[in-house]
């Protein structure tokens, strides 16, 4: 039995963590029109977050933001203890190292009020393994965003070993609420679903660029010119159930299913040396051919806007 608050209740949010993801969630936060308290242990991540925050505020005003948002519900605390007094959900974003995690989760959970959901955002381990030191572990879960999170529909969520079935019921409605797309997830899967897919993907391109068989803006345009743009819209399953034609994907996997042992991917990863490091470095600057990563970041937010308006799926939800 819990006495949490009901989701579209939630008005103060707490932000543990505040680098590129976690800045990202005070962003999406703040602009769904949430008070956001954060806390980070870097001395300068004040600074960082709210230039973060200007930064991504531009793209969600074009978005469209909830009634009362402003970046200036924003909190930034000392201490861990002080942002999450009053939390009323906490979404942790710290760095991918699994003792750190398990410690800051244990820190998290003796810190928050009983009954708030704690969420982490790691992009691979699972909870069972990040729950271990806290006393309270039925709370806490995954819930895994994209990056920039403040624009990246998609959060999967699952619980752990000791997750509690409503906290995850709670989160999943939460983040609906929260304007986001939600998969629950049913069992706990390393790198979760969308990032094993996205794995697959990018291990086959290093594969091309380490044998020369392909360069960096090759591969991006294969995808950007071809598949990418249904992707946007309609998943790699539907997509290949179309090739099959009134068949659909009984047919498809009838005509096309022998390609399958045709050696047309490699899905171990290869030695990720210095010269392939240096190859995926070079490649990518010439495909930046002389934008900085502002200006290709503005690029990328802009056609997510762009895309989200032209398949009808931009954020909803808010909270009044």
């Amino acid at each position: 039995m819990t006495t949490a608050l009901p989701p579209d209740e939630v008005r103060r949010v707490t932000c543990v963590g505040a680098g590129v993801i976690g800045g990202g969630w005070v962003a999406h936060f703040l602009a769904r029109g949430y008070d956001v308290t954060a806390w980070d242990p870097a001395p300068d991540a004040p600074e960082k977050l709210r230039r973060l925050v200007d930064a991504a505020w531009p793209a969600l005003t074009r978005l469209g933001l909830a009634e009362g948002a402003s970046p200036e519900r924003l909190t930034v605390a000392p201490t861990l203890e002080e942002a999450c007094a009053q939390a009323q959900f906490v979404q942790e974003s710290a760095p991918e190292k699994l003792e750190l995690k398990r410690d800051l989760l244990a820190q998290l959970d003796a810190a928050t009020p009983k009954d708030v959901v704690i969420a982490s955002s790691t992009s691979g381990y699972p909870m069972t393994d990040m729950q271990t030191q806290a006393a309270d572990p039925q709370r806490l879960l995954v819930g895994h965003p994209f990056n920039p999170p403040y624009l990246i529909p998609l959060v999967e969520v699952v619980g752990g070993r000791s997750t509690a079935q409503w906290a995850v019921e709670w989160a999943s409605r939460f983040y609906e609420v929260a304007g986001k797309s939600v998969i629950t997830m049913e069992r706990e899967l390393p790198g979760f679903i969308a990032n094993r897919l996205q794995e697959a993907l990018w291990r086959e391109a290093l594969h091309m660029v380490a044998n020369g068989e392909a360069t960096v803006k090759e591969i991006d345009d294969s995808i950007t010119e071809g598949p990418g743009l249904r992707w946007a819209f309609m998943g790699p399953c539907l997509t290949f159930a179309l090739a099959g034609g009134e068949g659909g994907m009984g047919h498809m996997l009838d005509h096309f299913g022998p390609s399958l042992k045709s050696p047309w991917t490699r899905l171990e990863a290869p030695e990720l040396d210095s010269a392939l490091r240096e190859a995926m470095v070079a490649g990518c600057e010439e495909a930046a051919d002389g934008r900085s990563i502002a200006e290709l970041v503005a690029e990328r937010d802009q056609g997510v806007i762009d895309v989200l308006r032209a398949t009808g799926r931009l954020p909803g939800g808010d909270a009044r």
